[in-house]
């Protein structure tokens, strides 16, 4: 998530008065237990490494299937040159790489589209078939006769989120409607059809290993926030979703905000919606105290700065359906006629497959309904159930998973909507408490079930659930019934391929050692000294907790966990450094994260308090695992609180790979399963970038000055393996 969201999202909506972490019961586990358990799994590893999918066609190519990890393809060190830190507005890279630009703001899809020009701003409905605002997650998916195939890297369809809009003005003509109370139509459906997700076809040159986009691709298309997309799983039909635009609560139109994303094993793309409430406004006449309390909880606002229900002089009405941006009961209507449940349709897993072009996209409701940062499903082993986990990116809200309550068969590959409908309608959905015993220094956890049938749910004093479709719809009320631990903001996740243990990114978060005190999974409070401003204090720089399942199974109802790391400059004091970073990898926010399917973790920053030395950035690591560490004093104040921490990584483990532009976020990050593209997103840039950036590897055309988000692809002069110097020069040595 950006910090730089035109909306105010400061505030905090849980109340809900959860233990932050001291008042957890102790469990009696011993840190030799916690070492003994961390260290197993190899049984599951052996297994994944042994299973490869396919498909019920004889014709298809084989699948690769997600679990598989091969220990040989993973450097034992990172040998590129780290970046250096800088706040240029340019987009560096290590010696030896060049980055082109891909696929910017504007940039048409179809051949017979305009290139953007900043004086020439083309029409809002010409979005359907552009590039949207502020480039976020992302995924590519290798294709082979028009059907997924994860082996191929010289053809795919890369998907990829637009998560907001930076800048209204940046977008639009000169003159607009922007910050008026009555908007243009125009504006607001470019804003609409800015919003959503592009799914671009590209081919790759195997020699040069130059990446363009075929724009007379059939497969080219845009979702948008106006898109229909269907319901389904437990809150399908049911009334807290029937609207004006599906009385029988079928379908909603659009998805919007995405965030984080995700891919699942059988070769669809998952769009995460997750700050949903700042395009609505609201009126809270005839309300019930329950729906205020939803409503509270989800901050949904009196005013949104997008007012996109105050269109007048509307032609395109029907199809963009402007009224549903203000949630309110309209006298003598009812829910199925108007737009006061216009809100529960946004906040939950949109599953996309980008080779069905004539098929809607499918809100997984099982999964829940939150401000959906990321959703990335566990190592794909057969007989094993699928997982799914989540962060909730506010201030003090939870971590998720959801267990399928179907065993992964590889055989699935390719199976569309219906190995959806398969794995992602039915399951458990489980809320994370997380504990640290002092005495014995063991860091534990637990899943709690988010069920009508838990007592805990069911007698809820604040807020009475009707049925499981409530719990789902209303996901963080539940997870403030059972107690879950809040935690400094989650966003991404990753799963490590290598042992199968969960990162999450906690990217900040300012009130820590105020309004919530500090804890050991959220153990930091302290001031940035050197910047002069004494505003910047709390868990300033951020952090990554990892967590191993009991077991190694998808389906434990116990955890393990450390901090892997902690964002940090790196002339912080020692207790704020615990992760002793240097120039070469000091970094703060962490936000976007991704495992590549060698075990290279992808780290990505979203940052406002570092940027006064360095812009965003990316960095490279090479993990170990859950234990690897020590126990460790986090400055908490004027004390310290004791946590786990992760074994200190050297800078050949953990290193700087880029910086952005400067202004900007940098976020999503996919590869090429040949390992020799990788691409990364730059969202709301400053300055003139990308048309600044150098003329022969800009593939953007388009004119004009404006910052642009844009999709940037990265290779290697050579033609070799990113980031696979470490193992290229090991081959090379004398045996």
């Amino acid at each position: 998530m950006s910090e730089q969201m035109p909306f105010n999202d400061d505030y905090d909506s849980n109340t809900s008065g959860n233990a932050e972490f001291l008042d957890l019961f102790n469990k009696k586990i011993s840190r030799r237990e916690l070492i003994t358990k961390t260290a197993g799994g190899a049984v599951a590893i052996t297994l994944a490494t042994t299973l490869t999918g396919c498909s019920d066609d004889n014709d298809s190519a084989s699948i690769v299937d997600d679990s598989v990890f091969d220990e040989s393809k993973l450097p034992s060190s990172l040998q590129f040159k780290a970046v250096d830190k800088n706040t240029l507005n340019a987009f560096s890279v290590p010696e030896g790489y060049e980055a082109r630009v891909l696929y910017a703001m504007g940039d048409p899809i179809a051949p017979n589209l305009a290139e953007w020009d900043d004086n020439n701003v083309p029409s809002g409905a010409s979005f359907t078939k552009r590039s949207g605002e502020c480039h976020d997650g992302m995924t590519f998916f290798g294709m082979k006769n028009e059907r997924y195939d994860a082996n191929e890297s010289t053809e795919g369809l890369l998907v990829m989120n637009h998560e907001y809009i930076s800048n209204a003005r940046l977008i639009h003509p000169a003159n607009n409607t922007v910050g008026q109370p009555i908007r243009g139509e125009d504006d607001v459906i470019r804003e609409i059809n800015a919003h959503g997700v592009s799914i671009v076809h590209i081919v790759k040159n195997p020699t040069t290993q130059v990446v363009e986009i075929n724009r007379n691709s059939p497969f080219n298309r845009r979702i948008t926030a106006a898109t229909p997309i269907n319901f389904a799983g437990p809150v399908k039909g049911n009334d807290l979703v029937k609207t004006a635009t599906s009385p029988e609560g079928l379908f909603s139109l659009g998805t919007i905000n995405n965030c984080g994303n995700g891919y699942t094993p059988w070769g669809t793309y998952l769009t995460t919606e997750e700050n949903f409430n700042q395009y609505f406004s609201r009126e809270d006449a005839d309300r019930t105290d329950a729906e205020l309390l939803s409503l509270s909880r989800y901050k949904i606002p009196t005013k949104s700065n997008y007012a996109w229900h105050t269109v007048e002089n509307r032609v395109a009405d029907t199809e963009y359906q402007y009224d549903r941006w203000l949630t309110r009961k309209e006298v003598d209507l009812t829910a199925e006629e108007d737009f006061r449940n216009s809100t529960n349709t946004f906040g939950w897993i949109v599953e996309i497959d980008p080779f069905a072009t004539s098929e809607r996209p499918v809100k997984r409701t099982a999964l829940g309904r939150f401000a959906h940062e990321d959703c990335r499903a566990s190592r794909a082993i057969s007989g094993q159930n699928l997982a799914f986990y989540m962060g909730d990116d506010s201030t003090g809200e939870y971590i998720y998973k959801f267990v399928s309550d179907t065993q992964w068969n590889p055989k699935d590959v390719n199976g569309g909507y219906a190995a959806g409908d398969k794995y992602m309608d039915h399951g458990k959905l489980y809320v994370a408490k997380f504990d640290f015993n002092e005495a014995t220094q063991s860091a534990t956890g637990e899943w709690i079930e988010l069920s009508i049938n838990n007592p805990l749910i069911a007698n809820y004093d604040k807020y009475r659930f009707a049925d499981q479709a409530d719990v789902l719809i209303n996901t963080r009320l539940a997870g403030d019934a059972v107690g879950a631990t809040k935690m400094d903001r989650p966003e991404w996740v990753a799963v490590n391929p290598k042992n199968g243990e969960v990162y999450v990114t906690l990217t900040n978060n300012s009130n820590r050692g105020r309004n919530y005190d500090t804890d050991a999974a959220n153990p930091r409070n302290y001031f940035d000294n050197d910047s002069g401003s004494t505003s910047l204090r709390g868990n300033i720089n951020g952090h990554i907790i990892r967590l191993r399942e009991n077991g190694d199974t998808t389906t434990a109802l116990d955890f393990v966990w450390d901090i892997f790391l902690f964002g940090a400059e790196a002339d912080s004091l020692e207790n704020v450094n615990l992760s002793g970073l240097t120039d070469a990898n000091d970094f703060s926010s962490p936000d976007g994260m991704w495992f590549d399917p060698r075990g290279i973790l992808w780290i990505q920053t979203d940052d406002g308090a570092y940027t006064d030395e360095t812009n965003c950035m990316m960095l490279a690591a090479l993990p170990g695992q859950v234990g690897d560490g020590k126990i460790a004093e986090a400055k908490s104040g004027d004390a310290t609180r004791l946590t786990p921490t992760g074994a200190v990584l050297d800078d050949s483990k953990l290193r700087r790979f880029l910086t952005g532009p400067s202004g900007c976020e940098i976020t999503g990050v996919t590869m090429t399963p040949d390992y020799k593209a990788i691409f990364v997103n730059v969202q709301h840039p400053g300055g003139t970038w990308p048309s600044n950036h150098p003329a022969a590897l800009n593939l953007s055309g388009g004119r004009g000055t404006r910052p642009r988000s844009a999709t940037v692809v990265i290779t290697r002069k050579d033609g070799g393996i990113i980031a696979g110097e470490g193992f290229e020069q090991a081959a090379t040595q004398p045996a």
